[in-house]
Parts: C-alpha cells; structure tokens; sequence
C-alpha cells in the first residue's frame, strides 16, 4: 500500500531539517525520535521511501535523501515556511504558536496560493524563527553558523536562527528581549550568559542546543 502523501513529505522534511544546521546525517532512531514513533514504524516505512527512490539507506545505518527525495523536501519545507511567515506577519500569530498549524496546512494549501502568499509577503527568505525559506527553485541562503552552546566566551555574532521545537523556551527568550537578528555576545557558558545590546542576560540552559549566531 502506497502511503499517504503528508505522513511521506512528514519523512522527508524531518530528515533534511536534520542536516540544515549541523553535518551528520540522522539515523534510525533519531528519526523515531524527532517524529514520535516507534523505531519498528519507521524502518518499514524508510523501507518504503527507499523502494520508491527517496532515500538511501543501509541496514542500521544512516538515512540521506535522494535527489528526488530532495527536491520534496525542499518543497514541502518552503510550505511549512512560508506559512509560518504568514500566520505571524499577516494573521497575528505569535512566533511560539505557528509550528502545529502550518504542519497542517502545509499538506493541504495548493501551490497556487502558495505563490500569492509568496508574493504577498514580498518573497521572504526566512521564517520568523530564521530558517531559511528555499525559493521557488528550490535554492536557500545560509552564512556561516555556530551553535550557541560551542561558541568560545567572547565569541560575538547575530542571532541567525532560534529553534521553535520548544513554545516554551520561545516565550521565555521574547520575555527576555531576545529573538533573531540581534548582536551577541557569549560570557560564559555555566551558566549560559550572554550580553544583548548592552545587557547582560543569563539564558535557560536549553537555549544552549537552541540558537544559532554568525560564526
């Protein structure tokens, strides 16, 4: 039986978001982990993705997508960006509340619409938590990045990127004045202190695995 297209686009984007902001490929069982479901699941069905030549595997190792498998990815990845770039700018959402709803209307939005909220919104690059949106031609800008947490005190950058895996660690870094785009600069990582524009900030230890600066 043929799966259904939003559970095999779920696949897809989970394994290329992987590798957007660090090198390793995911495995198996991070997988699993990052979709919420048993590792037994996920075997057939990356079994399935293979079969269907969009996903290279070896048994027990690694998960990397095809060239077909990419260009999916990149797709429904632009969809669930964009969406959220809209939800925030033109619905009023807040930037912890966008991720279940655009995971939603990403598999039902049609590419027309998508293209005039494209338009509409003046061909962003990035959504509200600073991921890049590939555009219509698949292609997506990234500079140089270090992960907050292997940044060297005194090390100073702009906030590229927060993720938006945690609503909760979102709200607390809005409550604390700090969201992308602003300059950084690392004090000490136990416990994580910052300064942001002048202030010193002592930050969740979970921003640590959270934010991105300029390398």
């Amino acid at each position: 039986m043929r799966p259904p297209a939003a559970v095999v686009e779920d696949y897809l984007k989970t394994i290329y978001s992987h590798t957007e902001w660090q090198p390793a490929p995911i495995t198996p069982s991070q997988l699993a982990a990052a979709l919420g479901l048993a590792p037994s699941t996920v075997t057939e069905m990356v079994k399935k993705l293979a079969a269907a030549g969009l996903v290279d595997h070896e048994r027990y190792g690694s998960i990397t997508l095809s060239k077909e498998g990419h260009a999916q990815a990149v797709a429904v990845v632009r969809r669930h960006r964009l969406i959220e770039t809209w939800l925030v700018t033109e619905m009023g959402y807040s930037w912890d509340a966008v991720h279940d709803e655009a995971e939603v209307l990403e598999h039902a939005i049609s590419d027309r619409l998508l293209d005039t909220i494209d338009v509409r919104l003046g061909h962003p690059v990035r959504d509200p938590h600073g991921d890049p949106i590939p555009d219509a031609a698949g292609h997506a800008d990234r500079t140089g990045f270090v992960l907050l947490g292997d940044a060297v005190p005194g090390h100073e950058g702009v906030v590229l990127r927060i993720s938006d895996k945690d609503p909760a660690l979102l709200r607390s870094l809005e409550q604390l004045g700090l969201d992308i785009d602003h300059r950084v600069r690392v004090d000490a990582q136990h416990p994580l202190t910052v300064t942001v524009d002048g202030a010193a900030l002592e930050l969740p230890a979970e921003a640590s695995a959270a934010i991105w600066l300029s390398a």
